[in-house]
């Protein structure tokens, strides 16, 4: 699997960086009509005799984030660009970092000192420089062919060395990796990615990612576990079934240590809808709205990468992830409309469209936590509803918890790591909408006589039955799960969000904030 292009720090000026086809200069908004040069401009224009203030008139720039303009060179040295960097915020920078990458895409190594020396601005400009650089292509000219150049250069105006903006730069590698890891996933054709390609990825990382254990359940082993669901959308396909569980635990809390009881008694578990491709089973889907389902495994790709990622982010609470995967296909022995569920925690579900089997999935693992894991909070996440795009278009991802402080947490994350989230709410009354007759629950809500209505949010209230009452947020993506076109930090295709988020959440300072009065003091 292709993964980003590296990223290095040093202290050299531009001009004597080695093997660089791109010099990177950042323009700041001025005064009037003026703009600011970033450091490292006088060694540029020293070192390829060029006027870069009149460059930037030239450009028509004006130092806003994503600018982007060139200089004229008299030699053949490295290429000179131009990037607005805005007032250098986190998320100025990030956009800066992507039109870098789009722009600087096939001219070499690129070296820049495009950034204030706030570490989160800095992890943010290389976030969005990696991110834009993703490709995923099965051409004869090489498979998994990264568009990107295989170095970045990271480069200071300084002379010294500075420990903590190269940290910062990691942590922005390490980032920025789990986002192209849940994209390749997503965007890896269903042919090459059954559920048990799923747990065989996970087993193929988890050792040099620290994850204590990878389980991986399947056949009479999920019938065993109660998972009826994941068996009954994964019944009709050739490809049987997965429920996936990798394990993290802090250094600290293996040590004995810790920050304080609450980070070391903490459980989050995060559930991800993993289904590798859904043509709707016997209710089919049209073929239009088959072309992306490849990317319907994308709430189980995020949570594998977001997994893989938690040791170098150095985040403090234990973490569990579940995948529940399965292929919602046709055949003799799929599915049934009208057929009957049973999950772990004793519910049963009455199915009433077979495309609606990301819920059901869900369920069984969240129900399979639940009664299992002792988890202290929930967290799920999926590309589960079109009604969620109808709500929120395509750049805001829906939230619903359970909990405000969850809530909080995770619309805070989003906007600090650009993948902007909107809470909806949890409207009980739409909750009848999902009575059967025949059991718990039917799996979707406006079966006749009752019209259909607020589609994302009975989605969620059928999730909510599963959660054992503890703190939980639902995370329905299906809004923001394609990229139409290339722009900011996505590429065409599936985009990954959630990756992001959920890292910048877990690795903050105390990502139980607010809730802590819900773990229970038994529990280690």
């Amino acid at each position: 699997m292709s993964e980003p292009p590296r990223v290095r720090t040093t202290a050299q000026p531009l001009s004597s960086l080695p093997e660089v086809g791109v010099w990177v200069v950042p323009v700041l908004p001025g005064t009037a009509d003026e703009v600011l040069l970033g450091p490292g401009a006088d060694d540029v224009e020293a070192n390829r005799a060029v006027d870069l203030l009149a460059a930037c008139a030239v450009s028509r720039l004006h130092g806003a984030a994503g600018e982007i303009g060139t200089a004229p060179t008299r030699d053949e040295g490295p290429a000179v660009l131009l990037v607005g960097v805005g007032h250098q915020s986190a998320a100025e920078l990030r956009s800066a970092g992507a039109a870098t990458a789009r722009s600087a895409r096939g001219k070499g190594a690129v070296a820049t000192t495009a950034w204030a020396g706030d570490p989160g601005a800095v992890q943010a400009f290389v976030e969005g420089a990696l991110l834009a650089s993703f490709a995923l292509t099965y051409r004869p000219d090489g498979p998994e062919k990264p568009a990107a150049d295989p170095l970045v250069l990271a480069a200071f105006a300084d002379d010294g060395t500075d420990d903590e903006t190269a940290l910062a730069v990691r942590r922005g590698g390490v980032v920025a990796l789990a986002g192209w890891r849940a994209r390749a996933i997503a965007t890896t054709p269903a042919r090459d990615k059954p559920p048990q390609w799923l747990a065989d990825w996970a087993g193929k990382y988890a050792d040099e990612a620290g994850l204590a254990d990878v389980q991986v359940f399947a056949g009479q082993q999920l019938a065993a576990l109660g998972c009826g669901a994941i068996v009954g959308v994964g019944q009709g396909s050739a490809n049987t079934p997965r429920l996936v569980q990798l394990s993290y635990r802090p250094e600290s809390s293996r040590r004995g240590g810790g920050r304080n009881r609450s980070a070391q008694s903490a459980h989050i578990v995060l559930v991800g809808k993993g289904i590798t491709f859904d043509s709707g089973g016997l209710s089919l889907k049209p073929a239009d709205a088959m072309m992306t389902m490849k990317r319907d495994v994308t709430g189980g790709a995020v949570v594998l990468a977001v997994m893989m990622a938690l040791r170098d982010l150095r985040v403090g609470v234990r973490v569990t992830g579940l995948v529940a995967a399965a292929e919602n296909a046709i055949g003799g022995a799929a599915q049934r409309p009208g057929d009957v569920v049973r999950h772990p925690n004793g519910r049963t579900t009455e199915v009433l469209n077979t495309d609606a089997e990301g819920r059901l999935v869900l369920a069984d693992a969240l129900a399979y936590a639940v009664k299992e894991l002792e988890p202290t909070v929930l967290v799920d996440v999926a590309t589960l509803t079109g009604a969620v795009k109808v709500a929120l278009g395509t750049t805001l991802g829906g939230l619903y918890a359970s909990d405000d402080a969850l809530g909080d947490a995770l619309v805070a994350a989003g906007n600090a790591a650009g993948e902007p989230l909107w809470r909806l709410p949890l409207v009980r009354d739409y909750a009848d909408d999902l009575t059967s007759v025949v059991a718990d629950s039917q799996n979707i809500g406006g079966a006749s006589p009752v019209p259909a209505r607020a589609g994302s949010i009975t989605a969620a209230l059928f999730l909510q039955a599963f959660t054992g009452g503890l703190p939980w947020a639902h995370l329905d993506l299906s809004s923001v799960g394609d990229a139409s076109a290339d722009a900011g930090v996505y590429t065409v295709g599936p985009t990954g969000f959630g990756a992001r988020l959920l890292l910048a959440w877990l690795a903050g300072d105390n990502p139980l904030a607010g809730i802590d009065a819900h773990i229970p003091s038994g529990r280690s």
